[in-house]
């Protein structure tokens, strides 16, 4: 999204990303329903829609299965770690979010045709910087 709508603002681009996700969505009704979210941005589109995935699973899989109380500790153990688990994830995810924002993506392959120069594009072109300063 970055490169081919590089004018555009950031949110404009993210929220053209988070359209472009739902539109690829196999599964009908989350498409429905998370088009229905209005998420401005895809990391919210992709967790709404896991979110509604999951649920739809689990009531799809409830239905036959009864509840069952446990003496002992096991279950709350596997919470426990499991809670741990995701908020170690969420904690991965939100920083490696925001370490992407912060760092553009520079291909050094990417040769611009107007300097001839490898490892950038026009937007960040020395050579078209310093002859408009002159």
């Amino acid at each position: 999204m970055s490169l081919a709508y590089a004018e555009c603002p950031l949110e404009v681009r993210e929220s053209l990303a988070a359209q472009y996700f739902v539109d690829a969505i196999r599964d009908e009704d989350t498409q429905y329903s998370t088009r229905l979210m209005d998420a401005k941005d895809l990391k919210s589109s992709l967790a709404y829609s896991m979110k509604y995935e999951a649920a739809r699973t689990v009531s799809k899989t409830s239905r036959h299965v009864r509840s069952m109380g446990t003496e002992d500790h096991t279950s709350r153990e596997r919470d426990d770690k499991f809670e741990f688990f995701f908020n170690r994830l969420e904690k991965l995810l939100n920083s490696s979010v925001s370490g992407r924002k912060n760092t553009p993506r520079r291909n050094p392959n990417v040769t611009y045709w107007k300097c001839n120069k490898k490892g950038h594009v026009q937007r960040e072109c020395q050579a078209i910087t310093s002859n408009q300063e002159n």
